[in-house]
């Protein structure tokens, strides 16, 4: 069975490339044929190691060389760039001939619905169902923003089949007619959990709005931290701003804003706690990771995963989301309790088994062969 994949590219450390990666590895050393099409990779290198029978192309449309821009200056340029990569991707379905084609909901998500050329045509989406509308943009984006998440709805009807993370999202999105709940696989398999006993938080994330560490750091300011640091490992476009903040607030000697850390194994097994400050998610892997590292961890009950992944009170602590005060006592509450903080580590050890990638790839060629 070929499946074939189209995302932007595979050269950004973060979440969904790291997901994909390891879906496709794993596929193809199960006798699957995958192959990966890109639009933005331009020669870059894959920032996680890609299995070689996994055949990759980069069809070149540069739809991110207007990123950053004025909107006017996208809108203008937007439509070349369909026309340009409908024709591509036609191209490359009508030779390569997969089996199933499947969008990440990037810029392909328009076009792929449209292409006949025989292949089963599936959706998933890692972000929320009101992703667009937490952008938080004002102005014409904002108008933008609302816009495309009403065609969003219409759009995701279009495919054979349309996945997404969470059963909390899957209610947002109503009844499709044509949409599941699989979630994303953690790849990360010790055998034996973190020591919980360096004292130090992690939080792993962009430096973005979305993932809103500036908060976390916020509510580090008010925790008594007993020699406790804050690590954030991540990089992004608001470095610059947390580093200002991480001054201002006269946090330097406990708070380190590091770079990508391509050892997430050695990360997560230096935390004793693992925080999460995002204003919203779509399953956030960062959650799972922890869990499998029996890390308890301290997040904003955001939309949408972490409550999916955390049993509250049990694997880790929610709190309302953007609530800094609370956030901040609940880090206190764990950095102050050793036994606690180890219960809820073990707790989340054991429950990690249900996301392991076998557990999840079952579920998606279970998928593969019922719409075929």
């Amino acid at each position: 069975m070929h499946i074939l994949y189209n995302i932007a590219g595979l050269y950004r450390p973060a979440g969904m490339e790291r997901v994909l990666t390891d879906k496709a590895n794993w596929l193809v050393a199960h006798g699957y044929q995958v192959t990966i099409l890109t639009t933005e990779q331009q020669g870059r290198p894959n920032a996680f190691p890609l299995d070689a029978r996994v055949q990759t192309r980069d069809l070149a449309i540069g739809y991110e060389d207007n990123n950053g821009g004025r909107l006017a200056d996208k809108l203008l340029h937007y439509p070349g760039k369909q026309r340009k990569h409908k024709k591509a991707l036609e191209a490359a379905l009508k030779e390569l001939k997969p089996d199933i084609a499947i969008s990440m909901f990037c810029n392909e998500v328009n076009l792929l619905p449209k292409l006949k050329d025989g292949s089963k045509k599936v959706l998933e989406v890692h972000f929320s169902r009101f992703k667009r509308l937490q952008y938080g943009r004002k102005g014409l984006w904002a108008l933008v923003d609302s816009y495309r998440s009403r065609q969003d709805l219409r759009l995701v009807k279009k495919y054979d089949r349309f996945v997404v993370l969470t059963e909390e999202d899957k209610e947002y999105w109503g009844d499709t007619g044509n949409i599941q709940v699989i979630p994303n696989p953690v790849n990360f398999e010790p055998a034996t959990p973190a020591p919980l006993d360096i004292k130090t938080v992690v939080a792993v994330g962009r430096y973005s709005h979305q993932k809103g560490l500036e908060r976390l750091i916020s509510a580090w300011a008010m925790v008594k931290k007993n020699g406790w640091r804050l690590w954030l490992v991540g990089d992004g476009e608001k470095r610059e701003q947390l580093e200002k903040q991480i001054e201002t607030l006269g946090l330097q000697d406990s708070v380190q804003l590091g770079r990508v850390e391509s050892d997430m194994a050695t990360v997560y097994k230096s935390a004793s706690i693992v925080a999460l400050s995002s204003r919203y998610e779509g399953l956030p892997m960062v959650l799972l990771e922890a869990q499998a590292f029996g890390v308890p961890v301290v997040s904003f009950d955001c939309k949408c995963g972490p409550r999916e992944i955390v049993k509250d009170g049990e694997t880790g602590i929610l709190v309302p989301e953007g609530d800094n005060y609370a956030l901040a006592k609940a880090l206190e509450r764990l950095i102050d309790n050793d036994a606690l903080r180890k219960e809820m580590g073990q707790n989340a050890f054991r429950n990690a088994e249900k996301w392991r990638t076998d557990a999840i790839m079952e579920k998606w060629t279970a998928l593969f062969q019922e719409i075929l």
